[in-house]
């Protein structure tokens, strides 16, 4: 099971550490979108064509999943609009541009980063170290 990370997730990063135990891998990788930063010190993806960096994490199974959903205030039985973030299957790639896998990333919807007020990040690569 893959997971698409961006922001506090991605090694080296404050949230690491949560799902670290459990990772089999983890290969610089970008997928499409577009990459916010949030006045509370950290990122929001949303759907876009921009190419964002991070990292590719692959896990034995998805026994970690719950504990993302929670991080990222996500419960698959609210409507998108009632979590923080939601978790949708996309492509990942190499950053040389070849498909890699398929993985889930978390979203956040372009009007929940409007009313959080996000700072686009035209160079798709977020770290915490501001």
């Amino acid at each position: 099971m893959n997971v698409f990370v961006y922001g506090t997730l991605k090694p080296g990063e404050s949230n690491y550490y949560l799902c670290e135990n459990y990772v089999i891998s983890a290969k610089q990788a970008i997928a499409n979108g577009k990459l916010y930063h949030l006045p509370e010190d950290y990122p929001a993806m949303t759907p876009g064509d921009d190419q964002i960096q991070g990292y590719l994490l692959s896990f034995p199974d998805s026994q970690v999943l719950p504990i993302l959903d929670d991080l990222e205030d996500y419960h698959p039985t609210r409507s998108i609009s009632e979590n923080l973030y939601y978790r949708q299957y996309i492509e990942v790639f190499e950053p040389s541009g070849v498909f890699l896998a398929w993985a889930w990333v978390y979203l956040m919807t372009p009007e929940r980063v409007t009313q959080l007020s996000g700072i686009p990040q035209f160079n798709g690569c977020w770290t915490g170290d501001r």
